[in-house]
């Protein structure tokens, strides 16, 4: 009972700590894995593409990690990891079984109500296809509401491709057309050499009916925007996320802070004119 006097602390359902069991993990790169959790009897959980969870690893810490799965999809919630720190490290030795604890989902995600009856570009580089993956589930289980769909994709090396049987099945759809390009081929490889950005050359944009989502390393993003620029695509159409530096997931901390922006409260997902001032420019 809370007196008239007293202020009362509303807990949010997403930034309460709850847990879910992995329930499958998948190896898709030499450091890089991806999660199947497992919510408990019972609970519910939605998301939006985009978005991500705060996962947590008993007695070590915790982490913001995209959301990589099937929004239709919740009886298993996927985060795709790279080993890059102790509590990424931790994530990707877990196995099935394993509990994890969570807190989200976080964050806006990509416009893909506001993209309805437009084409849509989706551009990711290396582990950037990971917040993408869901936009692609949606753009393929809603294909009547958009017009073309083109994914371009880039990593260093064939070995660096995430999400390799999907790759090869989204490529084999007549009604998308995915494009992938490796920096550095070996005996294998039989694709594309090169930048994600050269992969422009092979496909036609309406810069008036198009609608670009882009996810990778900055500086890959940077010459992203350049192209489509160079296309004709307006700023307030082409949508950057931003994932860096995030660590508390609601504005507290301040480690995300971008220009005027939280990345983890105000993104990660902006739109090119909110940040085009301060994209790309150091110490911002």
């Amino acid at each position: 009972m809370v007196s008239s006097g007293q202020a009362q602390l509303v807990v949010k359902e997403e930034t309460a700590l709850r847990w879910m069991s992995v329930s499958k993990v998948v190896k898709e790169t030499v450091d890089t894995y991806t999660l199947y959790l497992k919510p408990r009897t019972g609970e519910r959980f939605s998301f939006k593409p985009g978005q991500f969870n705060m996962l947590y690893v008993f007695g070590v810490g915790e982490v913001p990690i995209s959301i990589s799965g099937d929004p239709k999809n919740l009886n298993h919630i996927a985060h795709t990891v790279r080993a890059v720190g102790a509590v990424t490290n931790s994530l990707t030795k877990l196995r099935e079984g394993a509990r994890v604890g969570f807190r989200g989902p976080f964050g806006n995600g990509w416009p893909i109500d506001e993209a309805v009856g437009n084409d849509v570009l989706i551009v990711a580089g290396g582990i950037g296809l990971a917040p993408l993956r869901p936009v692609i589930y949606h753009l393929i289980n809603n294909r009547q509401d958009y017009g073309k769909v083109f994914v371009l994709y880039g990593a260093r090396t064939p070995n660096d491709l995430l999400y390799k049987k999907e790759l090869k099945s989204w490529k084999g759809r007549m009604d998308m057309d995915v494009l992938v390009t490796v920096d550095k081929g070996d005996e294998t490889w039989k694709g594309n050499l090169g930048v994600v950005t050269m992969l422009f050359d092979y496909v036609k944009l309406n810069p008036d009916n198009t609608y670009a989502f882009v996810c990778g390393p900055e500086i890959m993003m940077r010459f992203t925007v350049i192209n489509l620029k160079n296309k004709g695509l307006p700023d307030e159409k082409i949508f950057l996320s931003m994932e860096r530096n995030m660590k508390c997931g609601i504005g507290v901390c301040g480690h995300c802070q971008f220009g005027p922006y939280f990345v983890c409260k105000d993104g990660p997902v902006f739109r090119l004119n909110q940040i085009k001032m301060f994209f790309g420019k150091r110490e911002v």
